[in-house]
């Protein structure tokens, strides 16, 4: 509610202080009736988020430092949702999610620890109306997540919001490689998760922000489909599943995507950048994971995978004829305890273990002279990658303030090939460039409102 407090002396009051500030109380008035506390007498409003900062400490075999970032694997942000019955089975309904980007811990590195050479500290996540029927299912047309999004990271415990097991470039793989030859830092551009995926949009990590048209069906015995088009990138579908049996709680995924004809996405092939997009539908990905928490004893197992065809690399000018390989291959999985051993909320301890391979994984090159250049000359373009990680932590939810403390450590290592160029040709010599192992430390809370 605004209040308006005015003080004033009375031998200073006039006709005319009275005629202002009967103008202005008019203007409080109606901009009081403009506020949207609870939505209209229409259409509901509930603003809802979270707050989620962290410590992040690194060590890359050089340097070690630390910094205080937004934690990406569930990062601040505030969301206006409401919706209106327009009959006993028909709703209307939307949604604006806003996500902040300031200090990301999967853009920070060892030169900045602020991602302001993106210079916004904010995004849009959502920006979406939907119609809903009780039978039929939701239509949701605007700015939103894709169909497949984050179906990798099934997950049925508090380790969701800080924690992704499938997509660990989350928390600080923005991290620039040191070469283990030489102990300098790679001038290429190339990082832990472009090595993983060019964008950033690994396998395995969530599709938001996309123009879609999108459908999804009403729940029927835990299961839910649902499918979308992102006109000019690609399509997908999936289905989920979430139920407590048997005395397990249970949440599972499984979720195919195929590139659209002139796609210039690079959150699954990247090195379709290097394409005239004729040939982007030979790019197909699948995905899922399976998440099951024993009711009883809290114990718990999480496990992702992904696959990608990637038949777009070996038509491009760069790996035309080279045998360059076709898939990327992830695999990962979680496994701990979840029990309320405090009064507080619940306790949850845990190891993890993630895998990737993957071939051409990036466009970017190792130029002359770069610490990774295996010879010191020419160009070379990254031929075939894999990263493995290994890691625990702990956690501690406090109920009454809708809040999770959390502590998470990652040891980080890759084997990275590179293959020289001739000309626009990756037809040169085959040679490894060795890379410094990483280690992460992510001590932090979250939250929600």
């Amino acid at each position: 509610m605004a209040t308006l407090l005015v003080v004033a002396t009375a031998g200073g009051a006039t006709a005319e202080d009275s005629s202002c500030c009967s103008d202005l109380d008019q203007r409080v008035a109606e901009l009081e009736s403009m506020v949207a506390r609870k939505g209209n007498r229409t259409v509901s409003l509930q603003v809802t988020g979270l707050v989620n900062n962290a410590v992040m400490t690194w060590d890359d075999g050089a340097e070690r430092n630390a910094y205080v970032v937004t934690n990406d694997n569930q990062r601040s942000r505030f969301s206006f949702v409401g919706k209106a019955a327009i009959d006993a089975i028909w709703e209307a309904g939307y949604a604006i999610d806003i996500g902040l980007r300031a200090a990301n811990s999967k853009l920070v590195n060892q030169l900045t620890d602020n991602d302001r050479v993106l210079r916004r500290d904010f995004d849009v996540r959502s920006s979406v109306w939907y119609l809903r029927n009780k039978h039929l299912g939701a239509g949701f047309i605007g700015t939103t997540f894709a169909a497949t999004d984050r179906i990798a990271n099934s997950n049925v415990t508090q380790t969701a919001m800080f924690n992704q097991y499938a997509a660990p470039e989350n928390t600080g793989l923005g991290m620039f490689l040191r070469s283990a030859s030489n102990g300098r830092l790679t001038r290429s551009l190339l990082n832990w998760r472009r090595i993983i995926g060019a964008g950033g949009d690994q396998p395995g990590e969530s599709q938001r922000g996309f123009s879609l048209l999108k459908y999804v069906s009403p729940t029927w015995n835990g299961f839910t489909a649902a499918a979308d088009w992102v006109v000019t990138d690609f399509w997908d579908v999936a289905l989920r599943y979430r139920k407590e049996m048997h005395g397990f709680d249970v949440g599972a995924g499984i979720g195919y995507l195929q590139l659209v004809p002139g796609s210039r996405t690079r959150s699954v092939c990247s090195i379709a950048i290097l394409d005239d997009g004729g040939d982007s539908p030979a790019c197909r990905q699948l995905l899922g994971s399976v998440s099951a928490k024993h009711l009883d004893t809290g114990l718990f197992a999480n496990f992702g995978f992904e696959y990608t065809l990637d038949g777009i690399a070996d038509d491009t000018d760069r790996f035309a004829n080279t045998g360059v390989g076709d898939h990327e291959l992830l695999l990962s999985g979680q496994f701990g305890i979840e029990r309320p051993y405090l009064s507080l909320g619940k306790t949850t301890i845990y190891g993890e273990y993630y895998n990737y391979s993957g071939a051409a994984p990036t466009a970017l090159l190792v130029g002359p002279g770069d610490p990774l250049n295996p010879t010191g000359v020419g160009s070379w373009a990254v031929w075939q990658s894999s990263v493995a990680i290994w890691g625990a932590g702990i956690a501690q939810g406090i109920d009454s303030a809708a809040m999770i403390l959390y502590l998470s450590y990652k040891h980080v290592t890759g084997d990275l090939t590179l293959r020289q160029l001739n000309g626009v040709e990756a037809t040169g010599p085959v040679a490894g460039a060795p890379i410094d192992d990483l280690d992460l430390l992510l001590s932090g809370a979250v939250i929600r409102f």
